[in-house]
């Protein structure tokens, strides 16, 4: 299981990235661009992932993954209950989604930095 605090060591070191507390939810986001975002009980991670896959990550494991409400369905999100991820299947998700809204130069000067190490 992971907690807020887990994902905030992954996006503490992710440029441009943000926390904010909204609605008494936090998000963490790049701009106005929302990427991850947790329910006020903190038992549920939203995530932006492409909208063309969720389907197929959702059948991979059902117990973990699920659609958002009917009015996000129109984002590329998906959500996953935080009991069932694990670290390193969170730290892959989160630094997917943060992929998805930074810019691609942002991307690659961090990924860069990564194959460096």
């Amino acid at each position: 299981m992971v907690t807020v605090d887990d994902v905030r060591k992954v996006v503490r070191d992710l440029p441009r990235s943000e926390e904010h507390l909204i609605r008494d939810r936090v998000k963490f986001r790049v701009g106005p661009i929302v990427y991850v975002a947790f329910s006020r009980d903190e038992t549920v991670m939203g995530f932006a992932f492409p909208k063309e896959e969720r389907d197929a990550l959702i059948a991979s494991a059902p117990e973990t993954f699920h659609l958002p409400r009917e009015s996000d369905l129109r984002f590329h999100w998906v959500q996953a209950w935080m009991a069932r991820l694990d670290p390193q299947e969170m730290t892959e998700l989160v630094i997917d989604a943060w992929r998805m809204v930074v810019p691609k130069k942002v991307w690659a000067a961090y990924a860069e930095r990564l194959t460096a190490r």
